[in-house]
């Protein structure tokens, strides 16, 4: 909301508050910045001085200030006090710092389909509270909405009007802001809370479009649009139209009230955000029938394989018949053997610091032998090889010379059988 510098003409104490800036003017008084005592900043209106004479006014504002004194809602701006027998009359309302929607429309353009649902939901609510208190509105339009950091906020109930109260507006006069009055009020009828539900549907007409749904023109012009002719919604987003529309009926009975608009207003922000969030999608996880078949697959599980094991480290066997031949090799590092194509099963190779390496598997699904082992194993080997030849060696050692005198000996004993056997003489 833009500050001004008080004029002269201003004053700079209004009761117990102290005033600082000039924060607008309208048509009942202007509005300024104050604070109090212990620093609590408030808008304090005050009311014009020719107003301030009508007795017929003052009655008017004293039962309305009674009727804003019980309205207890996050979405209004609190009445903090109030001088109905000052000069001057007076009432002072929770600051509420942030633009205005008008100012915000003004300068940055129409809002979105679900920028318009949040705000709305939420006006729409605050004014349940309202009309639970028994008050109406009646000057319900962009400029009286504050866009609080805590969300939008309802302010200027200064032609507020408590439900069941006699008007003391003069016969042939509208009060209120001409393109946001409902027809009620245009034909000085009596207004009820669906006056409110028609302005909040104008005021959301404007915010999804940037202006006002009948048009420019004259009061005349804008009153007459008013009560006869259809609001023009052409730029209102879609998603919000049939129910801005339904608001926007010329009999009040027909408008929905506002617990229902609050939340049909919720429910289209709702879907609204979701929307824009299913623009971005998450990537879809990758299943089984996504992986390649055939030649590809060999090629696909190759480069697994490769990835997963370094030049050197035997690869993975698949396809094994026996259970437990699936799994493959692990790593000196500990790294736990997986199945081929499923699931990895939990490691059992881990080496704990202090500790001992597990049983290990082979790509053939035989445990290695154990180094040491080999070593006693093949010592044996050579000690039992080198014992079996030494054996042999003697044997055939001792065997060699028996050979040799026992064939000498039979030589011997024949040459002497010969040589004592003179053989046959000659016959006689």
């Amino acid at each position: 909301m833009a500050m001004m510098r008080l004029r002269r003409e201003d004053p700079r104490v209004v009761g117990s508050f102290r005033l600082h800036r000039r924060l607008g003017a309208g048509g009942m008084g202007v509005v300024y910045l104050g604070s109090d005592r212990r620093g609590q900043r408030v808008a304090l209106k005050v009311i014009r001085p020719d107003l301030a004479e009508d007795q017929e006014f003052r009655s008017r504002f004293a039962r309305e200030v009674s009727a804003a004194r019980r309205i207890r809602g996050g979405c209004t701006a609190r009445l903090v006090a109030a001088d109905l027998d000052a000069d001057r009359p007076w009432f002072a309302t929770q600051y509420v710092p942030g633009p205005s929607l008008h100012d915000k429309v003004a300068a940055e353009g129409p809002l979105t389909a679900a920028e318009v649902a949040v705000v709305g939901s939420a006006l729409a609510e605050g004014l349940v509270a309202v009309h639970e208190a028994g008050v109406v509105h009646r000057d319900l339009k962009p400029s009286n909405i504050l866009l609080s950091p805590k969300g939008p906020r309802i302010i200027d109930f200064g032609i507020a009007w408590a439900t069941g109260a006699s008007t003391l507006t003069h016969v042939g006069t509208a009060v209120g802001s001409p393109g946001f009055l409902a027809p009620e009020q245009v034909r000085g009828a009596a207004v009820t809370p669906a006056t409110d539900v028609f302005a909040l549907g104008a005021t959301l007409a404007y915010a999804g479009m940037a202006d006002s749904p009948f048009g420019h023109g004259s009061s005349e012009v804008m009153l007459y649009r008013v009560v006869h002719e259809e609001a023009q919604l052409g730029g209102v987003p879609d998603a919000l139209a049939p129910l801005i529309r339904a608001c926007l009926a010329k009999a009040p009975e027909e408008r929905p009230s506002t617990l229902q608009l609050s939340l049909r207003l919720k429910e289209i922000a709702a879907r609204e955000a979701q929307g824009g969030l299913s623009d971005v999608r998450p990537p879809a996880p990758r299943h089984d029938q996504d992986r390649p078949t055939g030649r590809l697959a060999e090629e696909y599980a190759d480069q697994r394989t490769q990835r997963r094991h370094p030049q050197g480290t035997p690869p993975p066997r698949t396809g094994s018949s026996r259970p437990g031949a699936s799994r493959t090799g692990s790593s000196r590092a500990g790294t736990g053997s997986s199945r081929s194509g499923s699931r990895p099963a939990p490691s059992r190779n881990t080496t704990r610091s202090g500790g001992r390496t597990g049983p290990r598997t082979t790509g053939t699904g035989r445990r290695p032998a154990n180094p040491r082992l080999l070593r006693q194993r093949l010592f044996v080997f050579v000690v039992v090889t080198l014992l079996v030849a030494l054996g042999i060696a003697a044997a055939q050692g001792c065997q060699g010379p028996a050979k040799g005198l026992g064939g000498s000996g039979v030589h011997d004993v024949r040459a002497v059988q010969r040589a004592e056997d003179p053989g046959p003489g000659p016959q006689s």
